[in-house]
C-alpha cells in the first residue's frame, strides 16, 4: 500500500482574525477530487427509517466506497462523532491557519493538472480514488435523479461543485470515484434537454414525499428543503464559500502553572493540546456572515469512511490509502510505506472520537447491525459545544444511493464565529452528558457509586408497556383426559419434521388447536385467557425478563445483590447505568485490574453486533447505536485443548424446559451441546472472531468443530482430572435453579407470569471460568451468558431424533413416560 508524506497545503491571502492569532484564508470551495466516492449499496424506501426507532425487548464493512448498508434517510438521534483528539488548546501564544479540508501529500502537490486529470480518469475507470489534491478536477460524468427520473450530468470545477463522479450501486471496496455507465457529458438541469418542465416542478413534491418524514424527524427546517434538493441533485459541496478551517498550534507559556494546565486539558476542544500540538476549528469566513433564515444555509458533508466495526482492521490493512488518510485526519503519527500494526491500533483507538452511526430499521438481523462512519476532514473538524451553533444529521439520498451528513445553523452567525455542534445531542441529564463526552472531555468519575441495585418496579412496568404485552386473566389449570391426542398448530419446521409422538398430531387451523407452538412472540394473553383458556402455549408472559440481556442482569441481582450473582458476569445497562459503569471501569483501571469488556445488544443472538474491547471510549460510543449492555469479559476462561489447534474457548448450551411458574417446575434436557473457538485463546486481537467467539455454525466459510457431549466428558476429565464433569454440571444446574427461582419470585411484570396454560423451552448458554474461593481453592465457576427463546434445535434433531418427542411429552403430558430429561425443581 503506497503511502504519502505529510505536507502543509499552500495558502493564499492573509487576514488577522484576533490578537495573537494569524490566519491565511484558503477557501474550502477549492475544487477537490473526492476521496471516498465509489460503489454504494442500495436500499428501498421501506428499508430506511429513522435511526432512533424504539428497540423491542423481544429476542428475535465495507469502506465508504461500498457501505454495507444504507443509512436512514435522516437520523438525528445518534450523537455526531468527534473531531480531533480531545486535548484543549492553551490560552498562550497561538498560530492559526485556515486550511483546505484535506492536506495534500507533498508529491501530489507537484502534480500538473494534466497528470491529475489522467489519474482521475484512471480512477474513474477502476473504482480506486485519489486523495484530495486541492486541484481542479476534470469534468466527470455522473448520473443523478431529478423528479424521480435518472438524468445525466457533468461535474463542474467551479465553486467546489461536481468533482469526480460517484458510482451508485455495484460492489467493491475501493475508495474511489466512478462514473455511471452510459452517463452523458452534458448538464441536465430542470428544463434542460431530456427533462420537461413538469419533471422540474414535480421534483420538490416527490422529494418531500420521499424524504420529508426523515427530515422532520431529524429536525431539518422545511425552509432548507428546496435548496437541499438542488445541492443533492447537483452534488454541490459549497461549504467552502461560507466556512474555513482554522489550524491552531498551541504553545504553553513557561509561566503557566500546573493547575492552569490541568484546567486547559479538560476544556472541550478536541483537536489539539499543549506542547506545540495542533487543534482545529471551523469558522464562518463569509464577509456577510451567515443567516439561519437563508434557504441556502444548509450544507452537505461527505463521508470519508464507512464500515462495520468487525471489518475496520482488515480495511485499514487492505484498502489503499485508507490508513494514511485516517491517520492524517486523526493526528496519528504514521511512518513508512506499509501499514504497521501500531498505526492501525492507534487509528482503531482514535476512531471513537470521530465515529458516527446509523442502522437499518428493517431487514435481517445481519442487515440491522449498526454501521459506523467518519465524516470528511471538514466535518471532522467541527468542535463540540454545549450550546452549539449548528446541527448535523446523517441523510441518505435514495435516488443516488448516497449518504451524507447535513449541516445547518441554529442561529445567525457573524464572520469569524465558530461552527460547533453538540456531541451529546438529545441528552439533557448533566451526569449522563458528562459520561457521553468523556472521549473528548476527560472527567474523573471515581467518587460516583458503581453500585447497581435492581431497578424499581416502574422500570418493569415500562418494559411491559413498551412490549405491548397484555397480561392474562386468572384461569384454572388445564385438565385433559389421559388418552387425549393434542392438536398442534406450529410454524416451526423442525417441530413439523420431528414430532412423531402418537399423542400429538398437527392441524393447519389455529382455531382448532389445543397447543399453539409458534416461533413469534404472543402478545395478547388477556384475550386468549378470556376466549380460549384451555389452549396451551409455548411461551410465558413476561419471559423477556429472561431472554433480554439487560432484564436478565436486573433480575439476577435478586440472587447476588447489586453486583449480581457469581454465575453472571458483572453487567451494566448502558442506557440506564452508564455513570455506574464509567465509575467501575475507572476504579478497576486505578487498581490495575483487568478491564476487558464485551458489549452486547439487548436482544440479538449469534454474537451479532457484539464487540470486545478495553477502550472506555469505544464502550461509551457504542451506547449511541442499538441498546446494549456491557459485561465483564471472561479473561480467564476454562479452555479445551483441541489437538488440531491448541487451547481454545468453548461454551456449553443446555435446553431447559419450564412447565410451570407456581409451583416452579423446571427440567433440563440430558444432552448438552458444545461450541468451540477455532484459534488458541489469548487476550489480544480482540476483533479476531475465531479466537474470541464460539458461534461458528452460521458462516459456511468458517470451520465448525463438532464434539458430542459423550465424547467431550471423558476428554474434559482427562484434561482436568481434579474436576469430574458430574460435579461441574452440578454447579451449572444450581445456577439454573437460582436463575429461575428469582425470575419467578415476583408477580408480573416484575417476574414471569403464572399462567397455567404456558410452557416454554429455553436454551441457556454458558462458559466456565477460573475463580478463587475465599479459602484459596481454585474452582470452575459457571458463567451464564444468555437465555434464548425458541432456540435453533437443528443439531438436537439431527443427532437425537427423539428430541421434540421428549420436549412435548415433558411439557404437555401429565404422565410423560421415560424421557431424556432431569428435573431440577
Amino acid at each position: 500500500m503506497a503511502q504519502e508524506d505529510r505536507a502543509q497545503p499552500s495558502h493564499r491571502g492573509a487576514a488577522r482574525r484576533q490578537s495573537g492569532v494569524r490566519a491565511s484564508n484558503l477557501p474550502l470551495s477549492e475544487p477537490r477530487l473526492p476521496f471516498p466516492g465509489g460503489a454504494r449499496g442500495a436500499a428501498s424506501a421501506s428499508d430506511l427509517a429513522h435511526a432512533a426507532q424504539p428497540h423491542s425487548r423481544h429476542p428475535p464493512g465495507q469502506p465508504r466506497a461500498s457501505p454495507e448498508a444504507p443509512p436512514p434517510a435522516g437520523a438525528r438521534a445518534h450523537t455526531p462523532a468527534a473531531p480531533s483528539p480531545a486535548r484543549a488548546p492553551a490560552r498562550a501564544r497561538a498560530r492559526a491557519r485556515a486550511r483546505a479540508p484535506a492536506p495534500a501529500p507533498a508529491q501530489d502537490r507537484a502534480f500538473t493538472h494534466s497528470r491529475t486529470r489522467r489519474l482521475a480518469a484512471r480512477a474513474r475507470g477502476s473504482g480506486v480514488g485519489l486523495p484530495e489534491l486541492g486541484l481542479p478536477p476534470p469534468r466527470a460524468c455522473r448520473r443523478r435523479a431529478v423528479g424521480g427520473r435518472w438524468a445525466a450530468a457533468a461535474g463542474s470545477a467551479a465553486g467546489g461543485r461536481g468533482g469526480a463522479a460517484r458510482r451508485a450501486g455495484g460492489g467493491g471496496a475501493g475508495l474511489g470515484a466512478g462514473a455511471r455507465a452510459g452517463a452523458m457529458d452534458a448538464d441536465a438541469e430542470p428544463g434542460a434537454p431530456g427533462l420537461t418542465a413538469e419533471d422540474g416542478a414535480r421534483a420538490p413534491a416527490e422529494f418531500a414525499a420521499l424524504h420529508g418524514p426523515a427530515l422532520r424527524a431529524s429536525g431539518v427546517p422545511e425552509r432548507y428543503w428546496g435548496r437541499l434538493l438542488h445541492k443533492l441533485e447537483h452534488e454541490v459541496f459549497d461549504a467552502g464559500e461560507m466556512f474555513g478551517i482554522m489550524q491552531v498550534e498551541e504553545v504553553e507559556e513557561e509561566s503557566e502553572g500546573e493547575e492552569a494546565r490541568e484546567v486547559r486539558k479538560k476544556k472541550p476542544n478536541p483537536g489539539g493540546g499543549g506542547g506545540g500540538e495542533l487543534c482545529y476549528k471551523v469558522i464562518v469566513t463569509s464577509e456577510n456572515g451567515l443567516q439561519a433564515a437563508d434557504p441556502n444555509s444548509i450544507f452537505l458533508i461527505d463521508h470519508a469512511w464507512t464500515c462495520r466495526v468487525e471489518h475496520a482492521r482488515q480495511q485499514l490493512h487492505q484498502v489503499p490509502g485508507l490508513l494514511h488518510r485516517m491517520a492524517n485526519l486523526m493526528g496519528v503519527e504514521f511512518h513508512g510505506e506499509l501499514p504497521s500494526a501500531e498505526a492501525v491500533d492507534l487509528v482503531l483507538e482514535e476512531m471513537w472520537r470521530f465515529n458516527q452511526t446509523y442502522q437499518l430499521a428493517h431487514g435481517t438481523a445481519e442487515e440491522k447491525v449498526p454501521v459506523w462512519y467518519i465524516m470528511d476532514e471538514f466535518g471532522s473538524r467541527i468542535q463540540h459545544s454545549d450550546t452549539p451553533s449548528f446541527a448535523t444529521a446523517p441523510f441518505f439520498y435514495m435516488p443516488q444511493q448516497v449518504a451524507y451528513t447535513l449541516l445547518w445553523p441554529l442561529r445567525d452567525l457573524d464572520t469569524g464565529e465558530e461552527v460547533t455542534r453538540d456531541f451529546a445531542y438529545g441528552e439533557a441529564d448533566p451526569l449522563i452528558r458528562k459520561c457521553m463526552l468523556l472521549p473528548w472531555v476527560p472527567a474523573d468519575m471515581l467518587d460516583f457509586s458503581s453500585s447497581t441495585p435492581e431497578p424499581p418496579d416502574e422500570h418493569y412496568q415500562a418494559i411491559l408497556e413498551e412490549n405491548k404485552e397484555k397480561l392474562p386473566l386468572a384461569i384454572s389449570p388445564v385438565a385433559y383426559p389421559r388418552d387425549h391426542v393434542f392438536k398442534v398448530y406450529t410454524d416451526i419446521q423442525q417441530v413439523l419434521s420431528h414430532l412423531s409422538h402418537p399423542r400429538f398430531t398437527f392441524t393447519q387451523s389455529e382455531a382448532d388447536a389445543d397447543i399453539l407452538y409458534n416461533f413469534s412472540h404472543f402478545k395478547d394473553y388477556r384475550r386468549l385467557s378470556q376466549e380460549r383458556p384451555n389452549v396451551l402455549l409455548n411461551q410465558f408472559p413476561c419471559e423477556n425478563l429472561l431472554t433480554v440481556k439487560d432484564c436478565l442482569a436486573s433480575i439476577a441481582r435478586r440472587a447476588g445483590g447489586p453486583e449480581g450473582p457469581a454465575w453472571l458476569p458483572r453487567t451494566f445497562n448502558l442506557r440506564t447505568e452508564l455513570p455506574q459503569f464509567v465509575s467501575y471501569f475507572q476504579q478497576r483501571e486505578r487498581r490495575g485490574q483487568d478491564n476487558h469488556w464485551i458489549c452486547k445488544p439487548w436482544n440479538l443472538a449469534r454474537s451479532l453486533d457484539t464487540h470486545i474491547t478495553r477502550s472506555l471510549h469505544s464502550i461509551i460510543r457504542h451506547r449511541e447505536s442499538t441498546p446494549k449492555v456491557v459485561s465483564k469479559y471472561i479473561e480467564s476462561p476454562v479452555l479445551f485443548l483441541r489437538e488440531d489447534v491448541g487451547p481454545v474457548k468453548f461454551d456449553v448450551r443446555y435446553v431447559v424446559l419450564l412447565r410451570s411458574v407456581k409451583p416452579l417446575t423446571l427440567f433440563v434436557y440430558d444432552v448438552f451441546w458444545l461450541r468451540f473457538s477455532n484459534r488458541p485463546f489469548a487476550l489480544d486481537d480482540l476483533d479476531d472472531y475465531e479466537k474470541h467467539f464460539t458461534v461458528m455454525n452460521y458462516d459456511p466459510e468458517v470451520v465448525l468443530k463438532q464434539v458430542h457431549y459423550d465424547e467431550f466428558i471423558p476428554e474434559f476429565e482427562k484434561q482436568y482430572p481434579e474436576f469430574p464433569w458430574k460435579s461441574v454440571q452440578g454447579e451449572i444446574f444450581q445456577a439454573f435453579t437460582e436463575l429461575f427461582q428469582v425470575a419467578c419470585a415476583k408477580p408480573p411484570p416484575l417476574g414471569l407470569c403464572d399462567y397455567p396454560s404456558s410452557r416454554a423451552v429455553y436454551a441457556v448458554d454458558l462458559m466456565l471460568k477460573w475463580d478463587n474461593r475465599p479459602d484459596g481453592k481454585r474452582v470452575m465457576q459457571p458463567q451464564i451468558l444468555e437465555v434464548n427463546f425458541n432456540p435453533d434445535c437443528e443439531r438436537a434433531c439431527r443427532y437425537h431424533p427423539s428430541f421434540f418427542n421428549d420436549v412435548f411429552s415433558t411439557l404437555y403430558l401429565d404422565e410423560p413416560g421415560p424421557c431424556h430429561v432431569t428435573r431440577l425443581v
